[in-house]
């Protein structure tokens, strides 16, 4: 069928239902449509957080500024005729001439879109632009224009509508519409969909973005509602542990439809929420070994699954996994042995020869897959994109995990390299009567070896049979023909598979047994095969549907169970609603003892019963049956819930058979290997009721005591008392086209799917009393504002009402419960109409205010942004200024210093210059000696050599006495300098003394000064006296002033004589007084001189104070100086006594005497 492509929207295009992160890839929108924002006033609130019971409130609506009386009436101006092709217009209506008290029916617009199927069998989306008696004329999206009849449009639903995450919100549930939100879906990579209680996924054949660690958080968290393996799951982990009861999610689907990848995902979750005892990891572990030995390569599907299986996982009482058990059934045996052209057989045998370790290959005497002619019928060894050897380590590493020995691996390797060398092994006749026996080859050798017996007993396993005869039960043997011979050898080899499968998943069971930790509660995941119905049905397909049609009885109840709990629950009117029942088609096949299971089992007994017998036989019986019809030939057909299947009869005994004689289980337990012994101990013990009549005289007996059917019957009884006891979360897998094509979508293959799984049935019952239900709560929020009276201060249920009533919806088409309201189908249409057109009016205001502001605040933000960036820049500024001040020092230092640099390098290389050109002065004045030498030699050249010689060694000698004579100076002058520092130091000393001496004698002068003054006052008073006692006076004073220094006598003395001259003798000595004051600043003042410069002078030599002096010559300078002025100074001291001598004689002689003696004292001190 040819692939139709989603529509797209053009008034809604986002679903807040959708994942997230996804958004609208379509075309542009229009330059005037605009989304519902989520801000709407108080009292016309669009939107709610809390939306998880509103089928509408997770929408997002967005419109057109012009709506056109399509758009008023009906919601849908998607699909506008833009071409000329079709002059027919609608006539256009003032939106004020649209009240909201137009109650006519949703469906019964003249102007409508509806669904048309075309020729090929697609369903299209067209627009009625005119009506007639009984035809419609409809306009499509291309533009072209259809004339059809009215009855055979199928209704479409509204736009709003377009892409809902779950198919009972579609006001009209019909294929095309179903078909479509399917294929819209699945066009954006939401390939999740709810149909009421079922979640329908559909296979993207590629990987999408909604796994992981995210997900599964944000799923926990309860942050994400959409339609998805993780919800499923989470709700089934949620009622286990709320209600304590056991849940079960069963997933259904044909080959392709995704069916082991949704069970591998639910798995994850579990594992996620329950994990923590490290067990888990072991459960995960089991996919892997699972699809190795139960998964093939089929036309349909690289990875199909061939078997059906159960994974019961239990938990402990806090929620943690504590253990899990797997249960299988029904596995495809006959492909061990037969392959179809382009398909495989299980991968396990194409990753044992591409995977086998070399050690293991020369043990199992492995060859490439191509080189074993059960695999090589198929002309199929690989799969793209997949490496089996790398598929084979895996599988080891997971029987590892799952705690499988290495030594029952390599028993399990062994048989399956038994069963490809099984069918290697080759026939040839040994009679007229077409009898054969085996090759001795090397298949059959290899055989032997690995199985672990003998090989003379294989040949006859192989080529004869024992029969009993008789009362006496003697046995017989009988030689087997080439076709019996052949059909031994694949029941051998199918049987040896079939135990090994089974073995596997026991050993997989003890290694996650519960154990103590058993606690009741578990979770089963049941992955099992969907309805199928092909071009040529065989056995498989007769089991595969009658197993469907057990669950699809068990899936009705529950259905219709939990539907009438909610209406009860509710307490709204409600009537018993009826479905489809296939209770017949399960009585056809079950019913004793004219069923179809029955008479399978009855001509299986028969030696001679044959596959036409049998179908003769089903038309003979079962002809009267309604859900039964015999077909021409072998065939017959079934009326199943999902539609009608054809059968052919071909291979039905036989496969139902299944049979391993006794021969064959006597050869296995014979061996000397385990397994095989295990896997014979297994097929005697199956059941314990022998099979008696033909079956048991065919020799058949001890090697299958129940037949095929009777096994899967009874393992499906077990099943489904399992899943009664468990509350049911469906899962239904859809697979898209047959070519693994991402983004391709048959409509026709899904439309079959759907039919088949049973999904739209299922939407109906849901649908069939009241499919949109809203809570009172939900209901007024969402419309509360569409009422002509303010109503916010009355409750819900008053508000609802009010709606109903103002909008004049039939009493009959809605129910009002307990907390919710329930609507027929398509009454939700017009409150929906009504409400986008009110909320587009004010999303028009409110974008014109929301603009308004917008610009305001970017004007605010400009002028905040300028001041912010001048003070940015400002403070940029600064810094770089600051840096490149920084820079600009940092240079000028370096400069300095690499100045001071070049500077000392240049007077380097001055002083360096100066030394050689010093060294060339000398030099020359060296030569020009010589040359001085050379002219005397010159002027006696006449003289001989020896002579010359002479000259020479006497000039030479001439110079090293002047050099020894300057080094003898030399040392002279080093021991005057030492001899001159030694006097200085001694001047030095000396001048310390004179020093303290000069201070003493200060302060006896002032002494001597403070007693003349007194001696002056008193001589002032005594001036009547005469001279005698004046005298006397004055003597007394001077002796008592005998004991004083030579400097103070001297000086009283001279201020004596000048007191004596009072008639005017102060004139007389103050001549006196001033040169001796004179001489004593002198003194003072030079000492100071003296002593600052010698002390430079020995800081400096010291290296304390750096000079660019001689300290040396310095010094002795110093010393020229200071003996210089000594002897003036000393000059000057005796002018100055010659002085005071005149004076002293100028006085009487009654004085002379005195003054004598204190003269003498002051010399004597001075002399001292």
């Amino acid at each position: 069928m040819s692939q139709t492509k989603a529509r797209k929207p053009s008034s809604f295009q986002s679903i807040k239902s959708l994942p997230t992160d996804f958004r609208f890839m379509g075309g542009d929108q229009d330059g005037d449509e605009m989304m519902l924002s989520d801000t709407i006033p108080e009292n016309v609130e669009a939107e709610e957080s809390d939306n998880d019971e509103s089928p509408y409130s997770s929408l997002d609506i967005s419109a057109k500024d012009e709506i056109s009386s399509n758009g008023d009436n009906n919601g849908h101006n998607d699909f506008k005729d833009t071409t000329n092709t079709n002059p027919v217009r609608s006539p256009k209506k003032s939106h004020v001439d649209s009240k909201w008290g137009d109650t006519t029916p949703y469906a019964s617009k003249k102007i409508v879109q509806s669904w048309v199927q075309l020729p090929d069998g697609n369903w299209e989306l067209g627009t009625t632009i005119r009506t007639f008696d009984n035809e419609s004329l409809l306009v499509l999206d291309e533009g072209k224009v259809l004339k059809v009849k009215t009855e055979t449009l199928v209704p479409a639903n509204p736009d709003i509508l377009v892409g809902v995450d779950d198919l009972m919100q579609l006001s009209y549930l019909n294929e095309p519409s179903v078909l479509y939100n399917l294929q819209y879906r699945y066009n954006q990579d939401m390939i999740y969909t709810k149909a009421g209680p079922v979640l329908v996924a559909i296979n993207p054949f590629k990987k999408v973005p909604l796994y992981g660690n995210d997900y599964i958080e944000a799923y926990k968290r309860k942050s994400v509602q959409n339609p998805h393996v993780y919800a499923i799951t989470d709700t089934a982990m949620r009622e286990m542990i709320r209600d304590e009861v056991n849940q079960s999610i069963i997933i259904s689907g044909e080959s392709g439809a995704g069916k082991t990848e949704t069970a591998k995902i639910a798995m994850q979750y579990l594992a996620a929420l329950g994990g923590g005892s490290g067990i888990e990891y072991e459960i995960l572990k089991t996919n892997p070994i699972l699809e190795a030995f139960g998964n093939a390569k089929t036309l349909r599907n690289d990875n199909s699954s061939r078997f059906g299986k159960l994974i019961e996982i239990h938990f402990s009482e806090t929620g943690k996994i504590s253990g899990a058990k797997i249960q299988t059934f029904l596995l495809e045996k006959s492909r061990v042995v037969q392959c179809s052209e382009g398909e495989r057989s299980y991968h396990v045998f194409y990753q044992l020869c591409a995977g086998a370790p070399p050690t293991l290959r020369e043990k199992l005497h492995l060859k490439s897959a191509a080189e074993f002619k059960y695999l090589s019928q198929s002309n199929c060894y690989t799969i793209s994109g997949v490496d089996d050897a790398e598929q084979f380590r895996v599988v080891t590493e997971a029987l590892d995990i799952v705690h499988v020995k290495k030594e029952d691996q390599e028993r399990v390797f062994a048989m399956l390299a038994a069963v490809l060398w099984l069918g290697n092994v080759s026939f040839t006749v040994v009679d007229g009567e077409n009898h054969v026996e085996p090759v001795l080859d090397e298949g059959l050798t290899n055989v032997a070896t690995l199985l672990g017996c003998n090989v003379e007993e294989l040949k006859l396993a192989l080529s004869t049979r024992k029969m009993r005869v008789g009362k006496r039960n003697d046995t017989i043997v009988q030689k087997l023909t080439l076709a019996q011979a052949v059909d031994t050898r694949d029941a051998l080899a199918k049987s040896i598979y079939s135990c090994l499968f089974d073995w596997l998943v026991e050993q997989i069971n003890k290694s996650l047994a519960v154990g103590k930790r058993r606690t009741g509660r578990s979770i089963s995941i049941l992955d099992i095969y969907g309805f199928e119905s092909f071009e040529r049905n065989s056995f498989e397909q007769f089991s595969i549907n009658y197993a469907n049609e057990r669950l699809q009885q068990h899936f009705n109840r529950h259905l219709f169970k939990l539907e009438q709990e909610e209406y009860i629950q509710d307490g709204i009117d409600w009537a018993k609603v009826d479905f489809e029942d296939n209770q017949d088609c399960l009585n056809l096949f079950e019913k004793k003892p004219l069923g179809l299971q029955s008479l399978l089992d009855e001509e299986s007994t028969f030696p001679n019963g044959t596959d036409l017998s049998f179908a003769n036989k089903l038309k003979q019986h079962l002809d009267s049956n309604p859900c039964f019809r015999g077909e021409r030939g072998k065939a017959f057909t079934v009326r199943h819930y999902a539609g009608e299947v054809r059968y052919e009869t071909t291979g039905f005994l036989e496969k139902n058979r299944d049979l391993l004689h006794v021969d064959t289980i006597q050869l296995l337990s014979s061996c000397t290997c385990h397994l095989p012994q295990a896997f014979a101990s297994s097929l005697l013990n199956q059941s314990d009721k022998p099979v008696v009549g033909a079956l048991h005289k065919s020799g058949g007996a001890d090697s299958q005591k129940l037949s095929v059917t009777t096994k899967f019957k009874g393992q499906l009884f077990l099943l489904m008392q399992r899943l009664e006891n468990t509350t049911p979360h469906f899962i239904r897998c859809i697979k898209p086209n047959n070519f693994q094509s991402p983004g391709t979508y048959n409509q026709g293959l899904v439309l079959q799917q759907l039919r088949c799984c049973g999904v739209l049935e299922v939407v109906r019952i849901s649908r069939s009393g009241f499919p949109t239900r809203m809570s009172h709560q939900k209901f007024a929020r969402r419309y509360g504002f569409l009422l002509l009276d303010h109503v916010a201060s009355q409750d819900p249920l008053s508000v609802s009402v009010a709606i109903l009533h103002q909008f004049n919806i039939l009493p009959e088409m809605y129910q009002v419960g307990y907390t919710k309201l329930f609507f027929r189908t398509g009454q939700i249409g017009v409150l929906e109409d009504t409400r986008n057109h009110t909320l587009h009016g004010i999303l028009r205001v409110q974008s014109c205010f929301r603009g308004h502001q917008a610009r305001c605040h970017i004007k605010e933000l400009r002028r905040g942004i300028s001041t912010l960036q001048s003070f940015i820049r400002a403070e940029k500024t600064r810094k770089e200024y600051a840096i490149l001040l920084q820079r600009h020092r940092a240079a000028i230092s370096i400069q300095t210093q690499v100045k001071a640099k070049i500077f000392r390098k240049n007077l380097k290389r001055l002083s360096d210059a100066s030394t050689v050109v010093q060294s060339v002065i000398r030099g020359w004045l060296v030569r020009r000696c010589s040359g001085d030498i050379a002219l005397l030699q010159f002027g006696g050249r006449m003289g001989n050599e020896t002579e010359e010689v002479v000259v020479k060694s006497l000039f030479l000698a001439e110079l090293q006495r002047r050099v020894l004579r300057a080094e003898a100076a030399l040392r002279v002058k080093e021991e005057e300098n030492d001899i001159l520092h030694q006097r200085l130091q001694q001047y030095d000393n000396r001048w310390s003394e004179y020093e303290l001496k000069m201070k003493s004698m200060e302060e006896v002068w002032q002494k001597q000064m403070r007693s003349l003054q007194s001696s002056l006052s008193i001589a002032k008073k005594s001036l009547s006296f005469d001279d005698n006692s004046h005298r006397n006076s004055d003597a007394s004073v001077n002796g008592n002033n005998d004991e004083r220094d030579s400097s103070s006598s001297w000086d009283t003395g001279g201020i004596l004589r000048i007191h004596q001259s009072s008639n005017g003798g102060r004139s007389a000595a103050s001549p006196g007084l001033t040169v001796i004051s004179r001489l004593a600043q002198e003194f003072e003042q030079r000492s100071q001189i003296f002593g600052d410069d010698a002390k430079f002078l020995v800081e400096v030599k010291s290296g304390q104070t750096e000079a660019s002096l001689d300290p040396d010559r310095e010094l002795r300078r110093l010393k020229q100086m200071f003996e210089g002025w000594k002897k003036d100074y000393g000059s000057r001291l005796r002018e100055t006594k010659l002085i005071l001598n005149k004076l002293g004689s100028e006085n009487g002689s009654s004085a002379g005497k005195p003054r004598n003696k204190w003269w003498g004292r002051m010399n004597s001190s001075r002399m001292n």
